[in-house]
């Protein structure tokens, strides 16, 4: 049973409408990981908070750092609650892990228990970051991934896969195929942030970025099928 970790960008949540949390993009997204998890996946999920509340954004603002980057780890636990409801409502059993504790609304993070409620068939949904500030979630999920020793680490954005260019200023903008850990540092690509691609070259975790736009791109991937670019070794 192939175990994944899902990492979704705060913006992802808007969907199309703009909203800060789109609910029927959500309830649709909750039905593509449902269906992963039908397929046979062991699936945890990592959600950024950037629709919300970004903390690079409020430091360069002139905020204080760590208070800005605890704003914005709190903001990731809101996005984790919409999702977790929208993965209940279709019927997934879900467990929230805060890295900050919250007893109220979420577990604390324990590497044992969570990697029992995913034996045990529930969806995982990391929040609250690493729960340090100066940390991105994009270096939260790679963390989580090595801590559950997840199988591949899938980062899902708005375009299809890794570019040489930015293909939205850019129609001419080139998709890798395949990539290794190296070739994105060496070209500075930015897929995710320099110890985020370290913690995966590392702890030998496969990357694959692809569209979250794309209905049925989840159970795609695990069956084998193509999709976006696939980052590993050289």
């Amino acid at each position: 049973m192939p175990r994944i970790l899902l990492k979704l960008s705060g913006e992802a949540l808007m969907g199309k409408a703009g909203e800060s949390i789109d609910p029927a993009f959500v309830q649709a997204l909750a039905q593509d990981i449902r269906a992963a998890r039908d397929y046979g996946a062991q699936i945890a999920v990592v959600v950024g908070g950037g629709n919300i509340f970004r903390g690079a954004t409020g430091a360069a603002l002139g905020m204080e750092r760590t208070s800005a980057d605890q704003m914005g780890m709190l903001a990731t636990v809101i996005n984790s609650l919409a999702m977790q409801s929208a993965l209940e409502g279709c019927g997934v059993p879900t467990r929230v892990l805060s890295a900050i504790p919250m007893v109220q609304v979420a577990e604390p993070f324990v590497q044992r228990e969570a990697v029992r409620h995913l034996d045990e068939g529930r969806v995982v949904i990391f929040a609250a970051g690493t729960g340090n500030p100066y940390f991105t979630t994009d270096t939260a999920a790679s963390l989580r991934a090595a801590e559950i020793h997840a199988d591949l680490l899938l980062k899902a954005t708005k375009v299809d896969g890794v570019y040489d260019d930015d293909p939205k200023k850019n129609p001419a903008a080139q998709r890798f195929v395949t990539l290794s850990y190296d070739e994105v540092l060496q070209r500075g690509l930015g897929v995710m942030d320099l110890t985020a691609i370290t913690l995966c070259r590392d702890n030998r975790i496969p990357l694959c970025v692809f569209s979250i736009l794309e209905r049925g791109a989840l159970v795609a991937i695990l069956k084998g099928e193509p999709r976006g670019t696939t980052i590993g070794k050289a």
